[in-house]
């Protein structure tokens, strides 16, 4: 075992007590009585920050809350990272489905119970431990690195991209580096190396002045929420296909070689289908589940209302009815245009006599890594080093806003390296990280800044 390791080994404890020292503030962005707590979390860090050994950290106001921000740059000539992370969590709410408080972290069974556990501070403090363990065995790192952690991700990170334009040069990397993502399992790490992107829509339809009598006027006007129907049912076709002109215009087809990593991947469709609850799996015609889930694009109707909905019978005919439609975007499709192109489509398909508005709501472009490029290559070694099982390199089909973000100001490789597993309840009541993933993952941070450093 080398020195790291073995100091990485012989400091758990320690790290853990670090981890549970920031989680005990109550850093909730999205609650203004919390305000003050959200930046005593920012100090608190950058006074961990300058003890570990970094030279520069400081808390960096913004119009909402602050910025933490540290640099090591003493490696001239070797790569440099710039990691992001956040430092406020969610709110804890509903309090009495936890089974201890959720500010009082606590230990069970090999686990951290805690808001923030591992959403993600637990994820920020395994590069925390990472960077001491280099800086006491080595006195420097293999890289040059630049940490941004902010204080409102809950919250939409509404700051966070007029910070990264206002310090861009100051910001100027190789690489970015993301630790907020998940395993496969509790002994499988994995690489993400896409996420898709995003565009959310509302439909609107109008029709008659005010809600009508059904005998009186039926079959004798246009029923928006009828012609609601027609229009969502056309949207798709009997084999799952998006009808929308164009839609599939800019999307990346899978390589032989990206097919090849997800016939390798440990993916349980049955098994999978059955934790959804659905009697059997569906969606576009041709691909597999986890392509389909991953790798292509979809459109889904997220809620639907118009007309009465209350107990027993109103015979009307409603004069409004609405959809939120919500589309799943890959690379390389451009939220923007595709909203352009399904707004106009709605409209086309509307019947006479209503009148039809397309809102878009938000959007975020998909992001994507070359599965073989040299950086995230080098976060596979890493993983290889601090795992026992084979690194497995995945697409998640979610979204993460603040790689849009980085997207707009950096346009960088990314490495999206995460710890957290699936039932670590995020975001809700008993949220958890095991010490597995904690442990592992520090491990993994250390190991990940050699790896880069030898390019």
């Amino acid at each position: 075992m080398d020195t790291l390791t073995q100091y990485l080994e012989q400091n758990q404890e320690r790290f853990l007590e670090n981890l549970m020292a920031c989680l005990r503030i109550p850093s909730i962005s999205a609650q203004p009585q919390h305000k003050a707590d959200v930046r005593a979390c920012a100090e608190h860090l950058v006074a961990h920050l300058k003890a570990i050994g970094m030279p520069r950290a400081e808390v960096v106001d913004t119009p909402g809350h602050p910025v933490v921000y540290a640099e090591w740059l003493g490696a001239p000539g070797a790569p440099t990272a710039l990691l992001y992370g956040h430092y406020d969590v969610q709110p804890p709410e509903p309090l009495e489905l936890w089974k201890t408080k959720p500010f009082e972290p606590e230990l069970r069974d090999g686990k951290l119970y805690a808001r923030g556990a591992c959403d993600d501070k637990g994820q920020v403090y395994m590069h925390l431990s990472a960077i001491e363990a280099h800086l006491k065995v080595h006195g420097k790192l293999p890289v040059n690195l630049k940490l941004v952690i902010e204080g409102e991700e809950e919250a939409g990170s509404e700051s966070l991209e007029g910070f990264l334009t206002s310090r861009r040069k100051e910001l100027d990397a190789d690489v970015i580096v993301v630790s907020d993502t998940s395993m496969l399992g509790p002994d499988q790490p994995a690489l993400c190396y896409a996420l898709r992107g995003i565009l959310y829509t509302q439909i609107e339809v109008t029709g008659p002045a005010r809600d009508l009598h059904s005998g009186e006027f039926g079959g004798a006007v246009q029923n928006p929420a009828n012609a609601l129907a027609m229009i969502i049912a056309a949207l798709k076709d009997g084999d799952g296909r998006i009808t929308v002109p164009g839609f599939y215009d800019a999307v990346r087809k899978i390589g032989d070689a990206e097919k090849q990593l997800f016939k390798e991947l440990p993916f349980d469709e049955a098994g999978f289908i059955k934790e959804s609850g659905s009697p059997v799996a569906f969606g576009e015609k041709g691909f597999s589940t986890y392509e389909r889930i991953t790798a292509r694009p979809t459109l889904d109707v997220n809620g639907i209302w118009g007309g009465y909905q209350g107990d027993g019978s109103k015979t009307v005919l409603p004069s409004f009815a609405a959809a939120k439609v919500s589309m799943r975007l890959v690379a390389d499709q451009d939220p923007k245009a595709l909203f352009d192109a399904f707004s106009a489509y709605v409209k086309k398909l509307a019947p006479a006599g209503v009148t039809v508005v397309v809102k878009d709501l938000h959007g975020a472009p998909p992001f994507l890594t070359e599965h073989d490029d040299p950086r995230l290559q080098a976060a596979y070694r890493a993983l290889a080093r601090a795992w026992t099982k084979k690194p497995a390199m995945i697409r998640e089909g979610g979204s993460i806003p603040v790689m849009a973000t980085f997207k707009r100001t950096h346009g960088l490789p990314c490495i999206l390296m995460g710890f957290g597993l699936h039932d670590d309840q995020v975001h809700a009541p008993n949220e958890k990280f095991s010490l597995t993933s904690f442990h592992g993952g520090t491990r993994s941070c250390a190991y990940l800044y050699e790896e880069l450093a030898k390019g």
